[in-house]
C-alpha cells in the first residue's frame, strides 16, 4: 500500500533579502521592507510529506519518531532564533527567501533519509505566503 505521512514543525528565524549585485535602491525596490538593514523575523511553520510504501512487517511507512528526529536536527537545530543570512552557512552566498529557505530544508532532509522514500516539503513564512518542493 502506497501512503503519504506529515510531520509539522516550526522555527523562528531573522533574514534580511538582498542582493549584493544590486544597488540600495534596486533592493530597496525589489524587496521593500524584507530589504530592511536591520532584517525582520518570521515565525516559520513547515509540513514535511514522506510517500512510500507501508513496511507490511511494522504496519509503518516510516517511524514518525526518526523524522521528528531528523527535521529536529537538520531544521530547528540549525535556523530556530537564528539570523538566516549571518549563522547559517548555507545562506552566507544565498538569498534566504522563502523559496530558497524550503530547497535548502529538503536537502538537508533528503540527505538523512532513505532513498526508497519520497519528499515534499511546504514552507509557510506567513498563515497566508508559502512555498511547496518539489511543486
Amino acid at each position: 500500500m502506497r501512503i503519504s505521512a506529515f510531520r509539522k514543525a516550526h522555527f523562528n528565524a531573522a533574514h534580511r533579502l538582498h542582493n549584493p549585485n544590486w544597488s540600495d535602491e534596486k533592493n530597496s525596490q525589489i524587496f521593500g521592507l524584507c530589504n530592511n538593514p536591520h532584517y525582520h523575523g518570521h515565525n516559520y511553520e513547515m509540513e514535511v510529506k514522506v510517500t512510500g510504501e507501508v513496511d507490511p512487517e511494522t504496519g509503518y511507512l516510516i517511524d514518525l519518531k526518526i523524522l521528528k528526529d531528523i527535521i529536529k536536527e537538520e531544521v530547528e537545530n540549525r535556523f530556530d532564533h537564528k539570523n538566516l543570512n549571518i549563522e547559517v552557512e548555507e545562506f552566507k552566498n544565498l538569498n534566504p527567501t522563502a523559496e530558497n529557505i524550503c530547497y535548502v530544508i529538503w536537502q538537508k532532509i533528503r540527505a538523512k533519509l532513505d532513498d526508497r522514500y519520497e519528499l515534499s516539503v511546504r514552507l509557510y513564512e506567513t498563515p497566508r505566503n508559502f512555498v511547496e518542493y518539489p511543486a
